[in-house]
């Protein structure tokens, strides 16, 4: 069951420049693994859409105001791939709304960066759409025959 999703999008000159009045920044915003890919410094694209993608797990948490920056880490796997690790207050949110999985796709175009949460969480077999009432599965709804009774040009 999804239980949020967030987006967000970056300007990554906005950024740059950013970067550039504070670069001390740097630190309270990413975690040192962040910050280097193969052992050299990230892109200004790079870094940019990795900020992207912790503004949109905020706003797939609910935007509590309470997060770290540095307790969400964008990590890639051998293929790239990008995905989100949650420590400390970050964690603590996810476990709060019973969040089980967290999807993360980044993407960078005309000078922006964008990226997109979706948070999920396991929901029981049971806890189908009107809950546990015979007659209210999907598609077997009276909620049906009633809209067929409904739409118009039907006597």
């Amino acid at each position: 069951m999804i239980v949020g999703v967030g987006i967000d999008v970056c300007s990554v000159s906005r950024f740059d420049a950013m970067l550039e009045r504070h670069p001390g920044i740097v630190e309270r915003l990413f975690n040192p693994a962040e910050t280097r890919v193969r052992g050299l410094a990230r892109s200004g694209r790079s870094l940019s859409a990795r900020f992207a993608a912790k503004e949109a797990l905020s706003k797939a948490l609910g935007a509590p105001g309470n997060l770290s920056w540095r307790d969400a880490e964008v990590v890639s796997d051998d293929n790239d791939r990008p995905s989100m690790k949650m420590r400390g207050s970050v964690a603590r949110r996810a476990a709060e709304l019973g969040i089980t999985r967290v999807h993360l796709s980044l993407s960078h175009d005309g000078g922006i960066a964008t990226a997109i949460v979706i948070a999920e969480r396991d929901e029981p077999a049971s806890d189908g759409p009107g809950g546990d009432e015979p007659g209210n599965e999907p598609g077997n709804s009276a909620d049906l025959d009633e809209a067929e009774r409904d739409e118009p040009g039907r006597n």
